[in-house]
């Protein structure tokens, strides 16, 4: 029996009934086959400052370096601000991907999104695409999953209540397993 894929996930947004944070708990509610996910809270990781990583990593942050580094995949749950990315998840990024032993070169990352909005996080996504290629991550190309008017799907806590949207959300995890499994394999 093979082991499980173990996934690191945060959301680009800090508030509390995040409706990303949402789309987080619906993904490990209940727990993946094949998989363990962890879910990680960017709130502690300080401004980046290279006068302060020259003095070392701040304990927050390395903790998620160690986190993105034990994990054999990332799952990624974003608002879109201004068209691009949250300012926390950038900086959580600039913060992750500075040597020495950069974590997130060569890792699977799938990425999906929710906004009060049409468009779903569009263009958002695509932004994170470019940062997540800067940094030698493989974004998983398809499927994309990109959940507009999350206000009518989820509750007063932005927990993801629609059926449909929650089978969306577990069949994105299941792809980014099989998306891991393939780049372990070569394929």
């Amino acid at each position: 029996m093979a082991e499980p894929l173990r996934i690191l996930a945060f959301a680009g947004s800090l508030r509390r009934a995040s409706f990303n944070r949402g789309l987080l708990r619906a993904a490990i509610e209940p727990p993946p086959e094949g998989a363990i996910v962890e879910v990680f809270d960017l709130a502690p990781i300080p401004l980046y400052n290279e006068d302060v990583r020259a003095q070392g990593y701040p304990p927050p942050v390395a903790a998620f370096r160690a986190a993105i580094a034990a994990a054999g995949a990332l799952l990624i749950a974003s608002p879109e601000n201004n068209y691009s990315v949250p300012g926390v998840l950038k900086n959580a990024i600039d913060w992750a991907s500075r040597p020495p032993d950069q974590p997130l070169r060569a890792k699977p990352v799938a990425i999906m999104g929710a906004s009060n909005g049409g468009f779903g996080t569009v263009r958002g996504q695509a932004a994170l695409r470019v940062v997540l290629q800067a940094v030698e991550s493989y974004a998983m190309p398809k499927p994309e999953l990109f959940v507009s008017r999350a206000q009518d799907l989820s509750d007063s806590d932005g927990n993801l209540t629609d059926a449909a949207t929650r089978e969306k959300v577990r069949a994105h995890v299941a792809a980014l397993i099989a998306w891991a499994a393939r780049l372990r394999a070569g394929v």
